[in-house]
């Protein structure tokens, strides 16, 4: 039996990474390259594939967990040796007896008594005997599938809500399905017992569908009190403790006369959306990443959804008590903020005129950690200056037509970003985390923003010192389509040296770019601007490009500054420099 055990690749220099998301669990059956994890560094989110096809068993993670590479998911036994198990007879498998044997009784025990050939009602869930579903009572049977959600196909289901023999009521939700533009939920049809689920989170579904079956309410009918399924009417006198009632399970009325005895202790007891210490709130996927845009701690939120769930709404209730409280009290709650300084008060802005809540993307969120932590700890200093790319321009466009490859300004700003980091070796550093030494890098990659519906990312371009403008524009415009489907790789956001924030294709002067650390310098560019220059005889019209050079001042000091940036206005200027 081929048995293969997984663990976290390569997942860059991360420990500690977060499982925001388990999406199989024992037993399950999957495809090579089917997802197994969701993690979230505070850069990317990124999925787990399978190496192979075959059973999940000994899941070892779940949601919550933290994990490095190297450990242990899970293993996968191969899909033939589990058909093959499954096949086989389970060692000491009862085998059926014939009718009115069952286990623990005789063939000659099995006349029944008068009293035993009255009918007694099926249990919950499952079908009568043929013959015998008249005296109970006829059951239909409702075929329940995805209903029309619009022009969707393939939709993710996100989570499962229910399970075979559980008993719903109509409308109740049974799955959760999400798009990529919401999150619905599917209701049952009616009331009923849920038979044959078909579908599990993961799963893709689409209109017409089949989710399960639904027995009709005949079949979920509450039995005579003391005579629940495998409860014999004889073995109902229960001892003063047994004789508490105890609350139905969810769905399942309880006998007449218990309501009211059962009905207190439920009352008293609130829902805590908590339970055991440690044990995370029970919450769906979709609830979770927009408690996790929002900030919100779901340990704080009381859940008013099945089994005490917590939904969308209980979160957006939170967050409206939280801001209806007074900003003094909020205020003396909050923790300071870095490096002592106080949190800013928290504000009930709906007080002024009507508000809108629109939660932050994923993406920047997370990068948002990133960025006070790099403005907090960096001494940034921003020098400024013009560069003068009129034959540039004029070069880009001809040798754009000649190549047949778009070319952009960012290439070539690399070029002279490379050559001055070669010039200057400080801007190829970082600081040791002890700050007594300075790493000097020998590889040279170079990273841009690239601007995407959910925020922005910074790809990596590798070795830019060994390649020409032609392949870099070639690999700028691949990395950043790549960002903008959000099929950017971990390895291709990291081991950058230097980064370049390009805002040409929008507008703007200069602005003060955020070191990226551990990064020790970035550069701003603007859009270029026609200006009057003065030659020495009289003004000439000549295209110049704002440039914004930011540094952690604790390596480079205002005079390396100045020398990195004129440098880099000399070889835009004039791109025979870049040649030498």
């Amino acid at each position: 039996m081929a048995k293969l055990e997984i663990k976290i690749p390569d997942i860059g220099d991360y420990q500690g990474v977060p499982v925001i998301e388990v999406l199989v669990k024992d037993g399950d059956t999957v495809k090579a390259e089917q997802p197994l994890l969701v993690l979230e560094t505070d850069k990317a989110t990124m999925e787990i594939p399978s190496p192979g096809a075959g059973v999940v068993e000994g899941l070892q993670l779940k949601a919550g967990d933290k994990v490095s590479m190297g450990d242990v998911i899970c293993s996968l036994q191969s899909a033939d040796a589990a058909t093959s198990k499954a096949a086989a007879p389970a060692p000491g498998a009862a085998t059926p007896l014939p009718p009115g044997e069952g286990p623990g009784v005789r063939a000659s025990e099995a006349q029944p008594s008068p009293k035993s050939q009255t009918p007694s009602p099926a249990p919950a869930g499952h079908p009568l005997p043929a013959g015998e579903g008249k005296a109970a009572g006829a059951v239909s049977t409702l075929a329940v599938t995805i209903p029309d959600i619009g022009d969707f196909s393939g939709v993710p289901v996100i989570e499962v809500l229910v399970k075979d023999g559980d008993t719903v009521k109509a409308e109740q939700p049974l799955l959760v399905l999400e798009t990529d533009k919401a999150t619905m939920e599917i209701p049952s049809p009616g009331a009923g017992v849920v038979q044959g689920l078909k579908l599990k989170a993961g799963d893709k579904v689409s209109k017409g569908d089949a989710v399960c079956s639904l027995q009709g309410a005949a079949a979920s009918t509450p039995l005579p009190p003391g005579e629940g399924p495998g409860v014999r009417a004889s073995e109902a006198q229960a001892s003063p403790k047994s004789q508490t009632p105890s609350p139905a399970p969810a769905g399942h009325p309880l006998p007449a006369g218990e309501r009211k005895a059962a009905a207190q202790p439920v009352a008293e007891t609130p829902q805590q959306s908590s339970g055991k210490p440690g044990q995370l709130p029970y919450a769906g996927p979709a609830t979770r990443k927009f408690a996790r845009e929002l900030g919100v701690d779901l340990s704080l939120v009381k859940g008013s959804g099945l089994r005490g769930r917590i939904v969308i709404e209980d979160v957006q209730g939170y967050v409206k008590q939280t801001l209806a409280q007074p900003a003094a009290a909020a205020s003396s709650a909050a923790p300071a903020g870095g490096s002592g300084i106080p949190p800013i008060p928290a504000v009930d802005f709906s007080q002024f005129g009507e508000i809108e809540t629109v939660p932050l993307a994923r993406i920047r969120k997370l990068s948002a950690a990133h960025l006070h932590r790099a403005w907090v700890n960096i001494p940034h200093v921003t020098q400024t200056d013009d560069a003068d790319i009129t034959d540039l321009e004029a070069f880009r466009k001809s040798a754009s037509d000649e190549s047949g490859t778009k070319l952009t300004l960012l290439p070539f700003v690399m070029k002279a970003v490379e050559k001055a980091m070669q010039a200057y070796p400080d801007f190829n550093s970082s600081l040791s985390p002890d700050g007594a030494s300075l790493i000097r890098k020998k590889y040279l990659h170079i990273g841009f923003a690239a601007d995407t519906p959910n925020g922005l990312v910074v790809p990596v371009v590798r070795d830019v010192d060994q390649k020409g403008i032609v392949q870099l524009a070639n690999e700028c415009a691949e990395l950043a389509k790549k960002a903008r489907d959000g099929k950017l790789k971990p390895d291709e956001m990291k081991g950058g040296c230097f980064s370049i924030s390009s805002l040409g294709g929008i507008g703007g002067g200069y602005f003060t770019p955020i070191v990226n650390a551990p990064e020790v310098a970035i550069l701003g560019v603007s859009r270029g601007v026609m200006k009057p220059v003065w030659d020495g005889k009289a003004f000439q019209p000549r295209l110049m490009l704002p440039l914004s050079l930011s540094y952690d001042h604790r390596v480079i000091d205002g005079a390396l500054g100045a020398r990195f940036i004129v440098m880099l206005t000399k070889l835009l200027g004039d791109l025979r420099r870049l040649t030498l």
